[in-house]
């Protein structure tokens, strides 16, 4: 890919380098910039240019000219602000290739295979109505390194056929691959999730893959949400109280969207009280009784042990949780059914497409 013949005029060498850097990164930050474009500029004038002297202003001007490079080829650079962090990422993206489709080059198909799995998981099983962690611990993701049967009756036997799993070992190397690519990250109480460039990378394709976005369905719980502050979609941070509301907000847009509001907490589409503790994300497993429980009684905690609930109490606690896990199945299976539904569609429009 030869950018230089589509740049502007003012376009020279340490575009280019620029423009290098950022591809092999794969995405950048001020941080990561200001060494760079400090080198860039010293090359440039011959004298020593301090990183501390690269501005935001600074990068803004090479990502514009990077950006105005690409476009005839079909990549974009799009940014997003970290879900945690609030810093501001910028990612080199393909802007027309299906994401899986692109992974599929640089993958063997068993490890193609796991990643769908993997998306799978994390945007079904792992995230219902009433929970939606949409990340998981190194356990869950080592469970995912064979198709299930359930897949196999569900799919077909053709994927039966080729999907021939991976080995723990190798499901260990590939998801340590995927994080120094810098498409999943790992928190320090061990649950990976998507980072900003998967989610930059794959936005579109998450909404068209595991949203039900049908008009009728407007109302309904979809999988996949944006922020209502910044339109961002969303996967670590603050829900509803109201199940069936889809109105979610980052934990980094909390503070001006409520100063916005005359600090008024209230959710902006079904009017419910917003305490902020209702969780997306890890958190709405890390913050359950049952997770603090477990980790009380494996002795990572070290704070005193809480008071045990009465047996009564524990029984009507069990009680409540087998029916929340009944419903959290029986909603993963209408999501599965929904994305099964969705793929016989594409399969068929394809073959319409071809005849």
């Amino acid at each position: 890919m030869d950018a230089s013949d589509h740049a502007a005029p003012h376009y020279n060498d340490g575009n280019r380098a620029f423009l290098q850097s950022m591809m092999a990164r794969g995405t950048l930050t001020l941080r990561e910039a200001k060494p760079l474009l400090a080198a860039i500029f010293s090359l440039d004038s011959d004298s020593l240019v301090e990183a501390d002297d690269v501005t935001e202003a600074d990068l803004n001007s090479y990502i514009s000219a990077a950006a105005e490079a690409i476009s005839p080829f079909d990549y974009e650079i799009r940014t997003t602000q970290h879900q945690v962090t609030k810093e501001r990422v910028w990612a080199f993206v393909n802007s027309v290739s299906d994401p899986l489709t692109q992974i599929a080059t640089i993958r063997t198909t068993e490890e193609t295979f796991y990643i769908k799995r993997f998306l799978d998981a994390m945007f079904v099983t792992f995230n219902t109505r009433r929970r939606e962690v949409m990340s998981m611990n190194s356990f869950q993701a080592l469970d995912l390194k064979k198709a299930s049967r359930e897949t196999f009756n569900e799919e077909g036997s053709q994927e039966q056929a080729v999907d021939k799993g991976l080995s723990a070992d190798q499901v260990e190397d590939l998801l340590r691959s995927l994080a120094m690519e810098g498409w999943i990250a790992r928190s320090q109480e061990g649950y990976f999730s998507l980072t900003p460039r998967a989610l930059m990378e794959l936005k579109s394709w998450l909404v068209e893959t595991y949203n039900d976005i049908s008009p009728e369905n407007d109302e309904e719980w979809q999988p996949i949400k944006r922020c209502i502050a910044c339109s961002e979609i969303l996967t670590i941070g603050q829900r509803c109280v109201e199940l069936n509301c889809n109105v979610r907000l980052h934990n980094i847009c909390e503070n001006s969207f409520w100063a916005s509001r005359s600090g008024v907490k209230k959710c902006p589409k079904c009017k419910k009280p917003w305490d902020g503790k209702h969780y997306v994300g890890q958190k709405a497993v890390t913050t359950t009784e049952e997770y603090l429980k477990g980790k009380r009684r494996s002795g990572i905690a070290k704070k005193s042990r809480a008071v045990e609930p009465e047996p009564e109490e524990e029984e009507e606690q069990q009680e409540e949780e087998e029916g929340e896990e009944e419903e959290e199945k029986l909603e993963t299976s209408a999501a599965a059914s929904r994305r099964r539904r969705s793929r016989r569609e594409a399969v068929t429009q394809m073959e319409s497409d071809e005849e």
